[in-house]
C-alpha cells in the first residue's frame, strides 16, 4: 500500500532528515545503517522510483542547499552531503548509497540543476587518480555513477536538460576518465600523493556549494583583491578563471575518447526491472559497514595487484583490467553529437 501511494514520500522525508542529521555523529551510526537499508529495499521497487518525481514542497529544516525540484533531488542532495562530509567509517556504505541512485535513475524524469551538479561532483571526486589508486575497489563507485548517468540518458533524456547541460559543461571529467593513464610511473606518482579518501573527495571543489546565494558570490568577488595569503589568491584566481571560460574546447573524435572494446557493464544490458535487483547484491554490505571494505572484493582478480607486507599496491594490470570496462560509450556519443550543436549557439 505504501509503495502504491504517495505516502511512501511521507516515509522518505523523515528518513532523509535523520540521515542528514546523523551523518557527522558517530554515536548515530546505527540510524544511518537502518535508514540506508530501508531506502535500499525501497529503491528496488519501480513504484518508489516513480513516486520520487513528485515535487518537493514540504520544507523540512535541513542543512542543505536551497533548491526547487522533486523528492529525487532531495535524496540526491542528502546523499551527496553524506558522502562528502561523513567520516571514514561511512565509506563502506558508499556502495549502498550509489546503488540506490542507480536503482531509481531510470525513473527520474526531471533533475534540478542543483542535484545534477551534485552527481557530477561525485563523479569528479571519485574519478580523480588519487582516489582511484588509493584502494582496490574505489573504481566501483565510478561504475555506479556512470550507470546512473547512462540510465538517465537512455530512459529519461527529454526531461533532464539540466543534467545534459551539466554533462556537456563538465565533459572534461569524462574525457580524462576515458584517457586515464595506467602506466606504473603515473600510478606510483598518484599513489604516493594519495592521503586518504576524505581528502580526495574534498579536493574537487563543489562550485554549486560555493554559489549558494548571490550575496555570497558578490562578497567573494569584492574580497579577491584584499586577500593577503598567496594560497588564497591562487585558489580564488583559479575559480575566477574557470568561471570566465566562454568557449567550448574542441571535442575529440569518438575513437579517441573510448576504448575499442565495448565499454558497458553487464547490468546495463538488462532492463530497469532486472537492473534494480542490484540492491540484493549490495545489501550484504550493510552487515559489514562497520569495518573497512575488503581489498579483494569486486571482479578484479588477485593477480592484478600486489601486496607488500599486507599493504595493497595498485599495478598497471589491475588498472587496465577495469578501465576497459568503463561504460562510457553512451555519454561519449552524446557529447560527440551535442557539443558541436552547442558550439554553434
Amino acid at each position: 500500500y505504501v509503495l502504491k501511494s504517495s505516502e511512501v514520500l511521507d516515509l522518505l522525508v523523515p528518513i532523509l532528515y535523520f540521515l542528514n542529521d546523523a551523518r557527522e555523529d558517530s554515536s548515530k551510526i546505527g540510524i544511518m545503517h537502518i535508514g540506508i537499508f530501508i531506502l535500499l529495499l525501497l529503491s528496488g521497487e519501480r513504484n518508489f522510483g516513480v513516486r520520487l518525481n513528485k515535487p518537493y514542497v514540504t520544507r523540512v529544516p535541513m542543512n542543505i542547499p536551497v533548491f526547487t525540484g522533486t523528492h529525487a533531488d532531495l535524496l540526491i542532495i542528502v546523499f551527496h552531503k553524506i558522502i562528502i562530509s561523513a567520516s571514514q567509517r561511512m565509506q563502506p556504505l558508499y556502495d549502498c548509497l550509489l546503488t540506490i541512485i542507480v536503482n531509481i535513475s531510470p525513473y527520474l524524469k526531471t533533475l534540478s540543476m542543483v542535484s545534477s551538479n551534485k552527481l557530477i561532483h561525485l563523479l569528479e571526486a571519485f574519478s580523480s587518480s588519487s582516489f582511484l589508486f588509493a584502494a582496490s575497489d574505489n573504481h566501483h563507485l565510478v561504475f555506479f555513477l556512470l550507470e546512473a548517468f547512462n540510465n538517465l540518458i537512455q530512459y529519461q533524456f527529454d526531461g533532464n536538460a539540466n543534467l545534459i547541460y551539466t554533462i556537456i559543461r563538465k565533459r572534461q571529467i569524462f574525457f580524462s576518465l576515458s584517457n586515464l593513464p595506467t602506466d606504473m610511473p603515473t600510478i606510483a606518482k598518484f599513489s604516493t600523493k594519495s592521503s586518504g579518501f576524505i581528502s580526495s573527495l574534498k579536493s574537487s571543489p563543489d562550485k554549486s556549494e560555493k554559489k549558494r546565494s548571490l550575496f555570497q558570490t558578490h562578497s567573494r568577488s569584492n574580497t579577491d583583491d584584499e586577500s593577503t595569503s598567496n594560497g588564497d589568491k591562487l585558489q580564488q584566481s583559479t575559480t575566477v578563471n574557470s568561471s570566465m571560460v566562454a568557449t567550448l574546447p574542441e571535442t575529440p573524435s569518438i575513437h579517441k575518447m573510448t576504448e575499442r572494446t565495448l565499454a558497458a557493464s553487464e547490468s546495463l544490458n538488462s532492463p530497469p526491472s532486472q537492473r534494480s535487483n542490484i540492491n540484493h547484491e549490495t545489501s550484504a554490505n550493510l552487515s559489514q559497514a562497520s569495518t573497512p571494505a575488503s581489498s579483494n572484493g569486486g571482479t578484479v582478480s588477485n593477480h592484478n595487484y600486489s601486496t607488500d607486507n599486507g599493504i595493497w599496491t595498485p599495478t598497471s594490470a589491475w588498472a587496465q583490467s577495469w578501465k576497459g570496462k568503463l561504460p562510457l560509450q553512451t555519454i561519449m556519443r552524446l557529447l560527440q553529437v551535442l557539443v558541436p550543436q552547442v558550439e554553434k549557439i
